[in-house]
């Protein structure tokens, strides 16, 4: 049996890459593990050799100690990898696929699962709907920035590429379906956004930046992307986007100076909880300003897309409210405006093989949009570090070196 490494939260502002066990068809006790899971089989699951395991902005909110996350949970749920031992009850995924982990983990048996709401599946944590892979309170599963990885549900939850050579060559494409771009793409589909959309996306993170690559992809004809960070909007122009740095005043006005008009069709906050001020306020944290902002921008009868990720515990919080979730939301603006909402996590398999076929047939270059930045397992402390300073990239984790073999 191989070792395997692992990388772990150890406190705010700090990770490491530590030897852990190999994955075993059982979840064990460990930090972060929900004691009501620990001893569950779990013979509907595989062992996959990572391939690729990707830093996320929601792994960022734990590193930096903004929520509840304990010393010692191995992070990361972007997985891309290949299949090497299957569990007894597996049946369709086999040994050597190469395959995409939706960053959900669904039973495919409870009703929300069979309603296609795999973001809230009700059988995987026992706390509360919905669940994935190494992140606070959400079922204990072991994170994916790992050489091995278990996947419960395999048959359910793996999204096949049917052709493994021409996958490894896209690689760093597919590497965005197990979150980032289906995640961008729902918070679009959420906003309405469709032919001839005029869209404003705050943030030009990754999660952002694959949001205007699919507002593109849907068909919007003007895509304004706002942030703070310039190199972060230099690489959302690098694509296409109009760009608005939120520190130099409010973003309504400066979209009336790109479209003649100061509201969008669409909405989509690709920020989350912590948002900052816009203008003399942008070094201040004011975690209701995107979602005020964004309903005072999008048109009456528009809709708000809301991927960014908003938690009922933050340690960091900036008042006693913002600690358990509670914003100062502008409700009744957009009550008034009658717009719509949608929050929560992106139900992934909704989306990740229509935008699997688009990568395939080239309809879009998603690890570009993004800056897709592979670096070794053992760089996971700098790759975090740097993410943290508002580097424009997104990093990849490449733990057995079968990335840097293709390029």
């Amino acid at each position: 049996m191989p070792g395997n490494k692992a990388v772990s939260y150890q406190g705010p502002g700090r990770v490491e890459v530590q030897d852990t066990a190999y994955p075993e068809f059982e979840l064990k006790e460990g930090p972060g593990v929900n004691p009501l899971n620990v001893g569950r089989k779990v013979p509907h699951g595989v062992v996959l050799k990572a391939v690729a395991t990707n830093i996320c902005g929601s792994d960022q909110h734990m590193v930096r100690g903004r929520t509840t996350a304990p010393a010692g949970l191995v992070l990361g749920h972007e997985i891309t990898g290949e299949v090497v031992e299957t569990g007894s009850d597996v049946e369709f995924i086999k040994v050597g696929d190469l395959v995409s982990v939706p960053f959900n983990i669904a039973c495919g048996r409870c009703r929300n699962c069979k309603e296609g709401k795999t973001g809230v599946c009700e059988n995987v944590n026992p706390d509360r709907p919905g669940s994935a892979y190494g992140y606070v309170d959400m079922g204990g599963w072991v994170g994916g920035q790992a050489e091995y990885v278990l996947v419960p549900y395999a048959d359910w939850n793996l999204l096949k590429f049917p052709d493994k050579d021409q996958a490894m060559e896209k690689i760093l494409d597919l590497a965005m379906l197990s979150d980032i771009f289906p995640t961008g793409y729902h918070g679009c589909v959420s906003a309405g956004v469709t032919t001839g959309s005029t869209v404003y996306v705050a943030g030009a993170g990754p999660v952002g930046l694959a949001a205007a690559a699919s507002a593109f992809l849907l068909g919007a004809a003007v895509v304004i992307v706002g942030d703070l960070n310039k190199d972060r909007l230099e690489q959302a122009r690098s694509f296409g986007c109009e760009t608005v740095n939120v520190a130099e005043g409010e973003p309504k006005d400066q979209i009336e100076q790109i479209l003649g008009e100061p509201e969008v069709d669409c909405g989509v906050d690709a920020v989350g909880f912590e948002a900052r001020g816009h203008g003399r306020d942008a070094e201040t944290e004011r975690p209701a300003t995107v979602l005020n902002s964004l309903m005072d921008l999008t048109r009456a009868g528009g809709a708000l897309g809301i991927p960014g990720l908003y938690v009922t515990g933050d340690p960091g919080g900036v008042d006693d409210a913002a600690k358990v979730g509670s914003l100062s939301i502008r409700l009744g603006l957009g009550w008034a405006k009658s717009h719509s909402f949608v929050t929560g996590q992106c139900p992934v398999m909704r989306y990740n093989r229509k935008l699997m076929m688009a990568i395939l047939h080239d309809r879009v270059q998603i690890a570009k949009a993004v800056n897709a930045t592979p670096i070794p397992l053992d760089e996971a402390p700098r790759g975090y570090e740097e993410f943290d300073h508002g580097a424009a990239r997104k990093y990849v984790l490449d733990p057995h070196g079968m990335i840097s073999k293709t390029g």
